[in-house]
């Protein structure tokens, strides 16, 4: 056996009993199973959240800025959104779990509280996003839309939802997918929270076999993996839209 040979047998031997350890032995690959259906959890709920908060900031900015309407709760907004998008994700986490629900208690499992504030509070700060996303896509819209309606006996509720944001949101579905995919990797910060979450499941499995390298890789790649198929599924409902348009 050549030196070359020999060196090649060797690594994948100790990647085998290495691979082994950290994912064969004890079970450990539960922790990555386990923190990937609690990560899809939080993101989907997170999306929901934030993409109904999004939709009504971005129809209340939008009908301030066109016709000076409701300007109460357009001074709202805006401090939500200053407030969100000047302040770190951690932060917003922290405060949402150790202050705003520092005493909820209302599932039977302290995980699935978890996850409700989890989703909560990324939520929340997915919508302040969304709505300048969608707010964008609105004031992208020619004004005449919204007259054509008007003139066919439409309510401004009804021009807005039947004429501007169908074509509103479909102007910014590459931008509101990128949010989504965006906030996917955001949700890896919920360990702060001990959520045992995809990130978390890797750091455990760390912390057991004093191995970095393959835990860490794995987490890398489950990631890797979502934003690539994610990013496809996209790909295909934008293509759609456009032969339908």
């Amino acid at each position: 056996m050549g030196a070359i040979e020999y060196w090649a047998t060797s690594q994948w031997a100790a990647f085998a009993e290495a691979f082994h350890l950290n994912f064969i032995k004890a079970g450990r690959w539960h922790y990555l199973v386990d923190g990937l259906w609690v990560t899809l959890l939080v993101a989907f709920f997170a999306v929901l959240v934030g993409a109904v908060l999004g939709f009504l900031v971005a129809i209340i900015r939008s009908t301030h800025d066109k016709h000076g309407r409701l300007r109460f709760l357009n001074a709202l907004c805006r401090i939500y959104l200053t407030v969100i998008r000047g302040t770190p994700m951690v932060v917003q986490l922290l405060i949402g779990y150790f202050v705003i629900f520092a005493a909820f208690n209302v599932f039977a499992k302290p995980l699935y509280d978890k996850v409700f504030i989890a989703s909560v509070m990324f939520g929340v700060n997915s919508g302040a996003y969304v709505a300048e996303i969608i707010r964008s896509g609105i004031s992208s819209i020619d004004a005449g839309q919204m007259e054509a309606g008007r003139s066919l006996g439409l309510s401004y509720v009804q021009t807005l939802r039947y004429v501007i944001l169908p074509q509103a949101v479909k102007n910014v579905l590459p931008a509101l997918g990128n949010e989504f995919i965006v906030l996917l990797k955001e949700t890896s910060v919920a360990g702060y929270i001990a959520l045992p979450d995809l990130t978390k499941g890797g750091d455990i499995i760390r912390s057991q076999t004093y191995s970095a390298f393959l835990p860490f890789f794995a987490v890398a790649a489950i990631y890797l993996a979502m934003v690539m198929l994610f990013t496809a599924l996209l790909g295909r409902l934008e293509r759609r839209l456009r032969t339908h348009a």
